[in-house]
């Protein structure tokens, strides 16, 4: 699903985010990212949905090599890949539907397809009773839902999730944490930076630690190994 093969990032500043970075990482996998501010995680992350390219390496994500991806045919990329932002990202004009089916309108699904994709993937987040209030009128766990909503109304074969309860509370971390827990039952690759030590330590997944651009564990199962 996605390789990295000896994949290097220089920012024009001189700063080494990445330094040599080779992992696979298969579909249907859940994968947390995990390590220091600071130590490349971000970039890593970066890397998947072409928000940047390597300095050197190959990078390949659902056997497209993204390092020669031509900018025309990233839109394409990202069809198959949801992504979900600690922040939220939503639009604030537009009600909780219209940012999920957002998704849909800009590669032109047709209307009938949309209404249909909204309302079962808003039904799955819990959200569908909701589907007219806008952002401002919900809790910070039912805009993160709204988030994961437009990541995968869409079908992508992998969601990347970059410190998704990073602005959430506890319990409403574990809310989300079990939507995610669903989604990848369902076959989705799941890829996710996080800090929090209680959920890795708690649902075991594979654990990718970064450090000074330079992977340093990767355990099946593993913890989250750094103090919380």
């Amino acid at each position: 699903m996605i390789q990295m093969k000896n994949v290097y990032k220089k920012y024009p500043n001189g700063i080494v985010a990445l330094n040599g970075l080779d992992v696979e990482i298969d579909q249907g996998e859940f994968v947390y990212i995990v390590g220091p501010s600071g130590a490349g995680k971000s970039t890593f992350i970066k890397m998947m949905y072409r928000e940047e390219r390597p300095t050197s390496g190959q990078m390949l994500v659902d056997g497209v090599d993204i390092t020669t991806l031509k900018n025309k045919h990233v839109p394409m990329l990202r069809r198959n890949i949801g992504v979900v932002f600690q922040d939220f990202k939503l639009l604030p004009r537009l009600n909780v539907y219209e940012n999920v089916a957002f998704a849909l309108e800009v590669i032109e699904e047709s209307p009938d397809s949309i209404r249909k994709k909204v309302i079962d993937t808003l039904d799955l987040v819990g959200l569908k009773q909701k589907a007219r209030m806008f952002p401002n009128e919900l809790s910070g766990g039912e805009q993160q839902r709204v988030s994961i909503a437009r990541s995968i109304v869409n079908t992508p074969k992998v969601v990347i999730a970059d410190e998704p309860t990073g602005n959430l509370d506890p319990d409403t971390s574990w809310d989300i944490m079990r939507l995610f827990e669903e989604i990848n039952n369902r076959g989705t690759t799941i890829i996710m930076a996080t800090h929090n030590r209680e959920i890795v330590n708690t649902i075991r997944h594979r654990v990718i630690a970064i450090e000074g651009g330079l992977i340093v564990r990767d355990v099946a199962g593993g913890d989250y190994g750094y103090e919380g």
